[in-house]
């Protein structure tokens, strides 16, 4: 489960609480020149079996994919009880080219969702760096009755942006949720995915850079 990918951009924004002062260094408006390495530390959760993830970089050198083939949450009718929820966390180590530092800008999310009436579901995301109190989360809510693709994109400000520290190596941490609940149609089947019939259903994650301040 271990890949290297290249990654960057000046998007909208994504995250709370940044760690290096807005006035402490200028932000770049182009991906840093040298090559952006991402190494999957661990995947882990029930959403994400081994092997049924994977990490991949943009040609562009501004964002990075994660594709999942067995992300699936239901309930009601047969279900295991414990399907209703599934979850995975990326531990993502991120190699910047030195005198630069990275912030997640947005995130991107789609699958497939099929609720009965009455019931519903939730995609929840949260993002933080190790060793950070800082933890930003993100819920997009969805109600029956439903059955086509869904999508969610979690953006905010430019100024409250999570910076990786400048100068030390901490993994990023990303943890996606999925939920379903029966609600008043316990005797069928409603179920979300991120994955499709073809297994290549993605969510990308866009970069945004500033220079560290000179040391």
């Amino acid at each position: 489960m271990a890949g290297g990918l290249l990654v960057s951009g000046a998007a909208a924004a994504l995250l709370t609480t940044a760690l290096l002062p807005a006035h402490s260094s200028p932000v770049v408006t182009d991906p840093p020149p040298d090559k952006i390495v991402i190494d999957v530390a661990t995947v882990n959760g029930s959403g994400c079996p081994q092997g049924t993830a994977a990490v991949a970089v943009s040609p562009d050198n501004t964002a990075f994919t994660v594709t999942y083939s067995d992300y699936l949450a239901q309930a009601g009718g047969n279900s295991d009880p414990t399907a209703f929820r599934k979850n995975c966390q990326l531990n993502l180590v991120v190699h910047v080219p030195q005198g630069f530092t990275y912030a997640v800008a947005s995130a991107d999310y789609r699958g497939f969702l099929s609720l009965q009436p009455g019931a519903s579901a939730t995609q929840k995301a949260s993002y933080y760096f190790q060793g950070s109190s800082s933890t930003a989360a993100r819920t997009h809510p969805f109600s029956g009755s439903y059955n086509d693709d869904w999508q969610a994109t979690d953006t905010t400000d430019w100024a409250q942006l999570v910076w990786a520290p400048c100068g030390v190596l901490r993994n990023f941490n990303i943890n996606t949720e999925l939920r379903v609940n029966a609600g008043s149609s316990p005797g069928k089947v409603s179920f979300m995915t991120m994955d499709s019939t073809d297994g290549d259903i993605s969510t990308v994650y866009h970069l945004a850079w500033r220079q560290c301040p000179a040391s």
